[in-house]
């Protein structure tokens, strides 16, 4: 067996052996994939390594995931809680920079290992780069990552699992307790008795809560049948119409339109008069649904879009993007018609592009290696922040010329977890082979200071977020997630909820807190030399 065939099969073990390590739970709690740092520390001590190259090409593979799969909801996020969300890193990473400051100086550390200790504590490879970077090659700088990062990782999974339970507060209870955040509980349905005069002879696009509260009428009871909306439809009393919206906000529909229909039978013709199209026509990409004018042109009502994962309710301003899976209710003719306008194939949901992933992935690289100059440092997002940001735009948008974004989910999450194992394998053996001597030479305090820098950005983030910001639990949990650019910490998060705000959350705050990292780490070595 040659030399490159025993590393690939230690690679490979270090991998399994870390994810069956990260299965045990104790109490609820497990490491999930971080487990691989933690068989990689001990591989690392008895002189196994990864290649610098494969853990490069892990975290870029990550990133680029995690973008593509928060990008639907990410601007919709930032737009209404980036200032709050951005308020509450700066304050955790500057909490954790003023931390491992004291830290050093009270422990007489030098800067590699007080830098490494900040970078590992945010487990946040960018700042170990940076690093790396403006200190001597036979620096410890590894090291202190190598310490602090196990307590990063565990601290903000504990602090996620455990935090819940102390306020008596569920994931589903913050999700329906938050109505002025995107997230606004499951999709649903209710049939509504029109007894407004206010409405009467009004067509639906003229009744602005149904843009507002983001819900469609789909369909007109006649007599025990649901027929779906025909063409030049107008609203008129006694008329019992069914609406679809997200469960929190179809009170607000039912409430101008009339009262809420109770013990009324009715049948549903699924079978003919609904279809789920997928769309590929260049004739509907990019335009809104007010502009394809559908209801006039073929009698559909389009009533949910899937765009990757996420099932919503479309306004009139929603705009199509290619690879959408749109609901539509109609007649069957008109519907045939649609279908054929659209492109429908519906392979699509279940195809990758591997040109258009390939090429993402090369925009991600492109983007985190510009370097911007402020004076006599530079700032760049890095190997993960750049990916990032290439798959929240492309995520987005959907298609950007050539290049498209839609993954399928399985796809996704496989790559960015086989991304996350190469990535802490190869940090992991980094350290291991400096991790015991440092151990001993510097004894528990090190420990301690790991503990210490990253208590108080949860502790900080947690009060801002919460108290000062007002955010709602998932928010906070996903923003904090963020700060601390831990993706175990949201895999936690994630693992308890459906809803996808954290997710959004998470993405709104990890290109900040990148940068503010990248700022800090120079500042924190030039104190400290």
């Amino acid at each position: 067996m040659n030399a490159s065939t025993e590393e690939l099969l230690a690679l490979f073990a270090v991998i399994g052996l870390g994810l069956a390590f990260g299965k045990l739970s104790w109490r609820g709690i497990s490491l999930g994939t971080s487990g691989v740092v933690f068989v990689a520390l001990v591989a690392g001590h008895f002189g196994f390594q990864v290649p610098k190259a494969a853990g490069v090409a892990g975290i870029i593979l990550f990133a680029y995931c995690l973008g593509l799969g928060a990008g639907p909801g990410f601007v919709r996020m930032f737009f209404r809680r980036g200032k709050a969300l951005g308020i509450t890193a700066l304050a955790m990473i500057v909490s954790a920079g003023l931390v491992a400051w004291l830290a050093a100086v009270a422990l007489n550390l030098n800067a590699d290992l007080a830098s490494g200790l900040f970078a590992g504590a945010l487990t946040s490879t960018p700042a170990l780069a940076v690093a790396a970077e403006r200190l001597p090659a036979d620096s410890h700088v590894a090291v202190g990552f190598g310490i602090a990062y196990p307590f990063g990782v565990i601290g903000v999974i504990l602090f996620v699992q455990l935090v819940p339970r102390f306020l008596k507060s569920s994931a589903a209870d913050d999700a329906a307790g938050n109505s002025d955040v995107p997230d606004d509980g499951p999709i649903s349905r209710t049939l509504v008795h029109v007894i407004n005069p206010a409405v009467r002879g009004k067509r639906l696009r003229d009744v602005a809560v149904l843009s507002a509260a983001n819900c469609q009428v789909s369909r007109l009871l006649n007599g025990e049948r649901l027929l779906p909306i025909p063409s030049g439809f107008e609203l008129e009393l006694d008329q019992r119409v069914l609406v679809v919206g997200a469960k929190n906000r179809l009170a607000e529909v039912v409430d101008v339109l009339g009262e809420e229909c109770e013990d009324v039978n009715y049948t549903l013709d699924l079978e003919r008069q609904r279809r789920r199209v997928v769309v590929t026509s260049k004739e509907l990409i990019g335009k809104s649904l007010k502009e394809l004018h559908l209801l006039s042109r073929f009698g559909v009502t389009v009533s949910r879009i899937s765009r990757q994962e996420l099932e919503l309710v479309p306004s009139p301003r929603e705009r199509i993007q290619f690879g959408d899976a749109l609901t539509a209710v109609g007649e069957p003719a008109g519907l045939d018609k649609f279908v054929q306008c659209a492109g429908h194939r519906e392979r699509t949901v279940d195809e990758t592009d591997l040109i258009s992933l390939a090429a993402g992935l090369a925009l991600g690289v492109i983007a985190g290696s510009i370097e911007l100059k402020l004076g006599s440092r530079s700032i760049s997002l890095g190997m993960a922040g750049g990916p990032l940001m290439a798959g929240l735009i492309l995520g987005h948008f959907g298609k950007i010329g050539p290049v498209v974004a839609r993954m399928p989910r399985a796809a996704r999450l496989l790559l960015a977890e086989a991304g996350l194992g190469l990535f802490l394998a190869q940090a992991g053996s980094q350290a291991g082979g400096q991790f015991v001597e440092v151990i001993q030479q510097h004894g528990l305090l090190l420990c301690g200071a790991s503990i210490a820098i990253v208590a108080a950005p949860l502790f900080v983030g947690f009060m801002v977020a919460r108290v000062a910001m007002g955010l709602g639990l998932l928010e906070s949990f996903g923003g904090i997630c963020g700060a601390m650019t831990s993706t175990p910490g949201l895999g936690a998060v994630t693992s308890t909820t459906e809803s996808n705000l954290p997710a959004t959350s998470y993405a709104t705050v990890y290109p900040l807190a990148l940068i503010l990292i990248t700022i800090l780490v120079p500042l924190l070595i030039s104190q400290m030399s």
